[in-house]
Protein backbone atom coordinates (compact mmCIF):
# COMPACT_ATOMS: atom_id res chain seq x y z
CA UNK A 1 0.00 0.00 0.00
CA UNK A 2 1.12 3.76 -0.55
CA UNK A 3 2.78 5.23 2.54
CA UNK A 4 1.33 7.62 4.57
CA UNK A 5 3.77 10.94 5.01
CA UNK A 6 2.81 11.16 8.76
CA UNK A 7 1.33 9.05 11.18
CA UNK A 8 0.33 10.25 14.63
CA UNK A 9 -0.19 7.54 17.21
CA UNK A 10 -1.91 8.97 20.48
CA UNK A 11 -0.78 6.54 23.13
CA UNK A 12 2.45 4.91 23.30
CA UNK A 13 2.22 1.70 24.94
CA UNK A 14 1.98 -1.70 24.06
CA UNK A 15 -0.43 -1.29 21.28
CA UNK A 16 0.47 1.96 20.06
CA UNK A 17 4.28 1.08 20.14
CA UNK A 18 3.94 -2.33 18.46
CA UNK A 19 2.14 -0.43 15.84
CA UNK A 20 4.81 1.57 15.72
CA UNK A 21 6.96 -0.63 15.53
CA UNK A 22 5.59 -2.83 12.68
CA UNK A 23 4.76 0.58 10.68
CA UNK A 24 8.76 1.09 10.77
CA UNK A 25 9.50 -2.45 9.56
CA UNK A 26 7.05 -2.51 7.02
CA UNK A 27 7.72 0.95 5.80
CA UNK A 28 3.98 2.39 6.00
CA UNK A 29 5.07 5.88 6.45
CA UNK A 30 7.35 8.37 6.16
CA UNK A 31 7.11 9.63 9.78
CA UNK A 32 5.95 8.06 13.22
CA UNK A 33 4.88 11.15 15.84
CA UNK A 34 4.21 9.60 19.13
CA UNK A 35 1.58 11.41 21.46
CA UNK A 36 1.22 10.33 25.60
CA UNK A 37 1.13 11.89 28.73
CA UNK A 38 4.38 10.64 30.22
CA UNK A 39 7.67 12.56 28.64
CA UNK A 40 9.37 10.12 29.79
CA UNK A 41 7.81 7.30 28.37
CA UNK A 42 7.71 9.26 25.15
CA UNK A 43 11.92 9.87 25.12
CA UNK A 44 12.48 6.83 25.67
CA UNK A 45 10.28 5.86 22.26
CA UNK A 46 12.32 7.98 20.33
CA UNK A 47 15.57 6.57 21.73
CA UNK A 48 15.02 3.12 20.69
CA UNK A 49 13.48 4.08 17.10
CA UNK A 50 9.87 3.28 17.97
CA UNK A 51 8.70 6.95 16.80
CA UNK A 52 10.46 9.74 15.19
CA UNK A 53 8.76 12.73 17.43
CA UNK A 54 7.12 12.55 21.16
CA UNK A 55 5.69 14.93 22.18
CA UNK A 56 2.70 15.43 25.49
CA UNK A 57 1.02 18.67 23.30
CA UNK A 58 -1.59 17.13 21.02
CA UNK A 59 -2.13 20.09 18.78
CA UNK A 60 1.73 19.25 17.95
CA UNK A 61 1.15 15.59 17.88
CA UNK A 62 -1.64 15.45 15.37
CA UNK A 63 -0.25 18.63 12.89
CA UNK A 64 0.22 17.87 9.33
CA UNK A 65 -0.98 13.79 10.05
CA UNK A 66 -2.60 12.09 7.41
CA UNK A 67 -3.24 9.06 9.63
CA UNK A 68 -4.13 9.13 13.73
CA UNK A 69 -4.52 6.24 15.52
CA UNK A 70 -6.35 6.46 18.63
CA UNK A 71 -4.10 3.73 20.88
CA UNK A 72 -5.73 5.54 24.44
CA UNK A 73 -7.67 3.26 26.52
CA UNK A 74 -11.06 3.33 25.68
CA UNK A 75 -12.78 5.45 28.49
CA UNK A 76 -10.43 8.10 26.80
CA UNK A 77 -10.57 8.11 22.85
CA UNK A 78 -13.50 10.29 22.39
CA UNK A 79 -12.56 12.93 25.10
CA UNK A 80 -8.87 12.56 22.99
CA UNK A 81 -10.39 12.90 19.62
CA UNK A 82 -12.84 15.98 20.94
CA UNK A 83 -9.19 17.61 22.04
CA UNK A 84 -7.81 16.99 18.47
CA UNK A 85 -10.73 17.23 16.16
CA UNK A 86 -10.23 21.34 16.00
CA UNK A 87 -6.56 20.63 15.05
CA UNK A 88 -6.64 17.69 12.12
CA UNK A 89 -5.96 18.29 8.64
CA UNK A 90 -8.60 17.86 5.60
CA UNK A 91 -8.12 14.34 4.48
CA UNK A 92 -6.57 12.49 7.48
CA UNK A 93 -8.03 8.96 8.58
CA UNK A 94 -8.82 8.50 12.32
CA UNK A 95 -8.76 4.80 13.54
CA UNK A 96 -8.45 3.60 16.40
CA UNK A 97 -8.22 0.66 18.42
CA UNK A 98 -10.80 0.28 21.23
CA UNK A 99 -12.38 -2.92 22.31
CA UNK A 100 -16.05 -1.14 22.99
CA UNK A 101 -16.95 0.37 19.34
CA UNK A 102 -20.91 1.25 19.87
CA UNK A 103 -20.44 4.22 22.18
CA UNK A 104 -17.23 5.65 20.50
CA UNK A 105 -18.73 5.73 16.95
CA UNK A 106 -21.89 7.75 18.71
CA UNK A 107 -19.55 9.74 20.84
CA UNK A 108 -17.19 10.28 17.41
CA UNK A 109 -18.88 10.70 14.56
CA UNK A 110 -20.63 14.36 15.18
CA UNK A 111 -17.30 15.99 16.24
CA UNK A 112 -15.77 15.24 12.88
CA UNK A 113 -14.74 18.02 10.87
CA UNK A 114 -14.98 18.78 7.46
CA UNK A 115 -13.37 16.51 5.09
CA UNK A 116 -11.70 14.52 8.22
CA UNK A 117 -12.91 10.65 8.00
CA UNK A 118 -13.61 7.96 11.34
CA UNK A 119 -12.97 4.64 10.88
CA UNK A 120 -13.80 2.72 13.92
CA UNK A 121 -10.97 -0.64 14.48
CA UNK A 122 -10.62 -2.91 16.99
CA UNK A 123 -7.26 -5.30 16.60
CA UNK A 124 -7.73 -8.63 18.31
CA UNK A 125 -4.17 -8.17 20.05
CA UNK A 126 -2.52 -7.91 23.01
CA UNK A 127 -0.50 -9.66 25.24
CA UNK A 128 -0.27 -9.95 29.34
CA UNK A 129 2.24 -7.56 30.15
CA UNK A 130 1.93 -4.22 29.21
CA UNK A 131 3.64 -1.03 28.17
CA UNK A 132 6.90 0.22 25.84
CA UNK A 133 8.61 -2.49 26.84
CA UNK A 134 6.35 -5.46 25.88
CA UNK A 135 5.84 -3.90 22.62
CA UNK A 136 6.98 -6.21 19.59
CA UNK A 137 6.80 -5.99 15.78
CA UNK A 138 5.01 -8.39 15.10
CA UNK A 139 1.73 -8.24 17.88
CA UNK A 140 -0.53 -7.61 14.94
CA UNK A 141 0.60 -10.95 12.62
CA UNK A 142 -2.00 -13.01 11.63
CA UNK A 143 -4.64 -11.72 14.36
CA UNK A 144 -8.28 -10.86 13.11
CA UNK A 145 -9.14 -7.08 13.10
CA UNK A 146 -12.83 -5.48 12.81
CA UNK A 147 -13.91 -2.92 11.61
CA UNK A 148 -17.27 -0.97 12.30
CA UNK A 149 -18.12 1.60 9.47
CA UNK A 150 -21.53 3.26 9.14
CA UNK A 151 -23.74 4.58 6.78
CA UNK A 152 -21.91 7.77 7.53
CA UNK A 153 -18.41 6.36 6.45
CA UNK A 154 -16.34 7.22 3.34
CA UNK A 155 -15.91 4.59 1.42
CA UNK A 156 -12.61 5.61 0.21
CA UNK A 157 -11.38 6.02 3.94
CA UNK A 158 -12.98 2.28 4.76
CA UNK A 159 -11.04 0.98 1.76
CA UNK A 160 -7.67 2.48 2.81
CA UNK A 161 -7.84 1.62 6.20
CA UNK A 162 -8.89 -1.87 6.14
CA UNK A 163 -5.59 -2.16 3.66
CA UNK A 164 -3.81 -0.53 6.58
CA UNK A 165 -4.69 -3.42 8.71
CA UNK A 166 -4.22 -5.93 6.18
CA UNK A 167 -0.52 -4.00 5.77
CA UNK A 168 0.57 -4.93 9.51
CA UNK A 169 -0.35 -8.32 8.92
CA UNK A 170 -3.94 -8.54 10.25
CA UNK A 171 -7.07 -10.44 8.73
CA UNK A 172 -10.00 -7.87 8.69
CA UNK A 173 -13.66 -8.48 9.14
CA UNK A 174 -16.40 -6.02 8.91
CA UNK A 175 -19.23 -5.85 11.40
CA UNK A 176 -21.91 -3.33 12.92
CA UNK A 177 -20.75 -1.83 16.27
CA UNK A 178 -23.35 -3.31 18.07
CA UNK A 179 -22.99 -6.67 16.33
CA UNK A 180 -19.21 -6.07 17.55
CA UNK A 181 -19.93 -5.45 21.17
CA UNK A 182 -22.18 -7.94 21.59
CA UNK A 183 -20.22 -10.98 20.38
CA UNK A 184 -16.50 -9.40 22.11
CA UNK A 185 -19.19 -9.09 25.54
CA UNK A 186 -19.38 -12.61 25.05
CA UNK A 187 -16.17 -14.11 24.07
CA UNK A 188 -13.71 -11.88 25.26
CA UNK A 189 -15.77 -9.02 28.51
CA UNK A 190 -17.40 -11.98 30.11
CA UNK A 191 -14.89 -14.34 30.35
CA UNK A 192 -12.48 -11.45 31.97
CA UNK A 193 -15.51 -10.95 34.61
CA UNK A 194 -15.62 -14.72 35.03
CA UNK A 195 -12.22 -14.90 35.84
CA UNK A 196 -12.26 -12.21 38.05
CA UNK A 197 -14.71 -13.40 39.86
CA UNK A 198 -13.96 -16.69 40.48
CA UNK A 199 -10.81 -15.64 41.85
CA UNK A 200 -12.64 -13.13 44.48
CA UNK A 201 -14.63 -16.44 45.62
CA UNK A 202 -12.11 -18.32 45.78
CA UNK A 203 -8.64 -15.95 46.66
CA UNK A 204 -9.72 -15.46 50.53
CA UNK A 205 -10.23 -19.21 51.08
CA UNK A 206 -8.66 -20.92 53.63
CA UNK A 207 -8.90 -23.89 56.49
CA UNK A 208 -7.77 -24.70 59.74
CA UNK A 209 -4.14 -25.93 58.59
CA UNK A 210 -4.13 -24.18 55.08
CA UNK A 211 -3.90 -20.37 54.89
CA UNK A 212 -3.72 -20.28 51.67
CA UNK A 213 -5.75 -23.06 49.11
CA UNK A 214 -4.35 -21.58 45.93
CA UNK A 215 -1.15 -22.91 46.79
CA UNK A 216 -2.65 -26.46 46.69
CA UNK A 217 -4.53 -25.66 43.27
CA UNK A 218 -3.45 -26.96 39.93
CA UNK A 219 -2.54 -25.83 36.61
CA UNK A 220 -6.38 -26.37 35.62
CA UNK A 221 -7.14 -23.33 37.98
CA UNK A 222 -3.98 -21.02 36.70
CA UNK A 223 -5.53 -21.80 32.46
CA UNK A 224 -9.05 -21.05 33.51
CA UNK A 225 -8.43 -17.35 35.57
CA UNK A 226 -4.47 -16.41 33.89
CA UNK A 227 -6.78 -13.07 31.94
CA UNK A 228 -7.42 -12.06 35.73
CA UNK A 229 -4.79 -10.73 35.77
CA UNK A 230 -5.27 -7.95 33.48
CA UNK A 231 -5.16 -4.31 34.15
CA UNK A 232 -7.84 -3.90 36.03
CA UNK A 233 -8.30 -0.23 35.29
CA UNK A 234 -9.12 -1.36 31.79
CA UNK A 235 -11.27 -4.01 32.52
CA UNK A 236 -13.21 -1.70 34.23
CA UNK A 237 -13.52 0.61 31.96
CA UNK A 238 -14.43 -1.57 29.04
CA UNK A 239 -17.20 -2.95 31.31
CA UNK A 240 -18.96 -0.08 32.21
CA UNK A 241 -18.44 0.92 28.16
CA UNK A 242 -20.20 -1.89 27.08
CA UNK A 243 -22.39 -2.29 30.13
CA UNK A 244 -25.69 -3.13 28.49
CA UNK A 245 -24.27 -6.26 26.44
CA UNK A 246 -22.24 -7.20 29.35
CA UNK A 247 -24.98 -7.49 32.01
CA UNK A 248 -26.85 -9.48 29.44
CA UNK A 249 -24.25 -11.83 29.21
CA UNK A 250 -23.64 -12.33 32.92
CA UNK A 251 -27.39 -13.06 33.36
CA UNK A 252 -27.51 -15.50 30.76
CA UNK A 253 -24.16 -16.90 32.39
CA UNK A 254 -25.40 -16.80 36.10
CA UNK A 255 -28.65 -18.90 34.55
CA UNK A 256 -26.26 -21.42 33.28
CA UNK A 257 -24.42 -21.72 36.10
CA UNK A 258 -27.64 -22.08 38.06
CA UNK A 259 -29.01 -25.17 36.18
CA UNK A 260 -25.83 -26.63 36.55
CA UNK A 261 -26.22 -26.54 40.28
CA UNK A 262 -29.52 -27.74 40.30
CA UNK A 263 -28.81 -30.75 38.81
CA UNK A 264 -26.16 -31.33 41.72
CA UNK A 265 -28.38 -30.00 44.06
CA UNK A 266 -31.12 -32.74 42.44
CA UNK A 267 -28.66 -35.47 41.74
CA UNK A 268 -29.26 -35.54 38.06
CA UNK A 269 -26.64 -36.84 36.79
CA UNK A 270 -27.85 -37.48 33.04
CA UNK A 271 -28.62 -33.94 33.28
CA UNK A 272 -25.02 -33.24 34.52
CA UNK A 273 -23.49 -35.42 31.92
CA UNK A 274 -25.46 -33.40 29.42
CA UNK A 275 -24.48 -29.83 30.51
CA UNK A 276 -21.16 -31.13 30.59
CA UNK A 277 -20.73 -32.92 27.13
CA UNK A 278 -22.95 -29.56 25.50
CA UNK A 279 -19.77 -27.49 26.85
CA UNK A 280 -17.00 -29.76 25.55
CA UNK A 281 -18.99 -29.59 22.20
CA UNK A 282 -18.97 -26.08 22.17
CA UNK A 283 -15.24 -26.04 23.49
CA UNK A 284 -14.01 -28.03 20.31
CA UNK A 285 -15.38 -25.38 18.08
CA UNK A 286 -12.48 -23.00 20.06
CA UNK A 287 -9.39 -25.85 18.88
CA UNK A 288 -7.15 -24.16 16.78
CA UNK A 289 -8.42 -20.72 16.79
CA UNK A 290 -6.48 -17.63 15.95
CA UNK A 291 -8.81 -14.65 17.09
Amino acid sequence: MQPFSKITIIGVGLLGASLAKVCKERKLADNIAGFGRSADNLKRAGEQGVIDHGTTDLKDAVAGADLVVLCSPVASIADRFREMAPHLSAGCLVTDVGSVKAPLVRDIEPLLPEGVHYVPAHPIAGAEKSGLDASTADLYEGARCILTPTENTDPAALERIQKFWEAVGMRVQILTADEHDFIYGAVSHLPHVVAFALINAIGQLKTSDQEDILNLSAGGLRDITRIASSDPVMWRDICLANKTHVLDLIGRFSQSLEDIRKQIEQGDGAGLEKSFKNANGHRGKLVGQNS
